[in-house]
């Protein structure tokens, strides 16, 4: 890696990146702080010019997002698998913003210098920028509650919340989740569906669709013993495996769903239409971003998708 830039505090703002570096520098660097990356490539013209601008944009914001260049030519491998999970870098300049492990915004193309510093302050707003400290303070009060049980407790105050702050990202997915912590899915699919366009797309939201819709499979869920046995009788029997990793996610085992689930990748990643990564997407985007088994399973899958 080549540093190009230092923020206040001494840390690199913007990087040179190699595929080997991606998953730590972008996937696991933006659980903690918003990440843009730059893909690029020598013979670019367009990205020559914006490549300096998007640079001057991310180092106005002093900090608050980090920018990562990836060169195309040297990455081939990261490319196609980055096409493999919906995201295909089919003209450069590429840029795609990354929070909390997953891509939230992306443009191809030259950008007005106007539009750059739009898109940075759109990321790091988007990133839970644009809200106050107290507020915060409540929410993650809030949260407490909810992870010890309280979850009624818990939704009074994120409703009181965003009676302050209806665009508050964390306290809309708060109230998503309190509410399937008491078995109100369809209250909670439709609180979520009731979200404000400007919050539609920031990680917290996203996080509780995906929420909302394991709690739509959990009903759905067999008995593990016996999918269990018909997995152990046959091995290449996937749609039993699929069967038993949501079972088994439905039963608070979300290390042994992912487990199952990149069995099953690693033995047919295509079966019913890439089922099993998609299932693994969605179990890793309900997680906490800094979750072990959503980090340490995303590494695993990208280690299979890059073999």
């Amino acid at each position: 890696m080549i540093e190009l830039g230092q923020g206040t505090d001494g840390a690199d703002l913007i990087k040179d990146v190699s595929q080997d570096a991606f998953m730590a520098e972008v996937v696991e660097g933006s659980m903690n702080g918003p990440v843009i990356v730059d893909f690029w490539a020598p013979w670019c013209g367009p990205c020559k010019t914006l490549g300096p601008q998007l640079e001057a944009a991310v180092r106005s914001a002093r900090g608050a997002v980090r920018m990562v260049k990836v060169n195309v030519d040297e990455a081939q491998e990261l490319v196609q698998a980055l096409a493999q999970q919906g995201l295909p870098i089919q003209s450069i300049p590429t840029v795609i913003a990354f929070v909390q492990g997953r891509p939230i915004d992306m443009f191809q193309g030259a950008k007005s210098p106007s539009e750059l510093k739009a898109f940075v302050d759109k990321v790091i707003a988007t990133s839970g920028g644009q809200t106050g400290n107290g507020l915060d303070d409540a929410v993650a009060a809030a949260e407490e509650m909810l992870e010890s049980g309280a979850a009624v407790d818990a939704m009074q105050t994120f409703s009181a919340v965003l009676e302050e702050e209806p665009h508050h990202a964390r306290a809309y997915a708060g109230l998503v989740q309190a509410n399937l912590a008491i078995g109100e899915v369809e209250q909670a699919e439709a609180i979520l569906n009731g979200a404000p366009a400007e919050i539609s797309d920031s990680a917290e939201i996203e996080a509780a669709h995906a929420q909302v819709e394991l709690a739509k499979q959990a009903k759905e869920a067999g008995p593990i013993d016996e999918l269990q046995a018909k997995v152990e009788a046959n091995g290449d029997d996937h749609q039993a495996r699929f069967d038993l990793a949501r079972a088994l996610y439905a039963s608070g085992d979300a290390q042994g769903a992912v487990d199952q689930l990149l069995e099953l990748f690693r033995r047919d990643r295509e079966w019913n239409d890439g089922a099993a990564k998609s299932q693994l997407m969605t179990i890793f985007d309900a997680l906490k971003p800094n979750d072990p088994v959503a980090l340490n399973g995303r590494r695993r899958l990208s280690s299979m998708i890059f073999a």
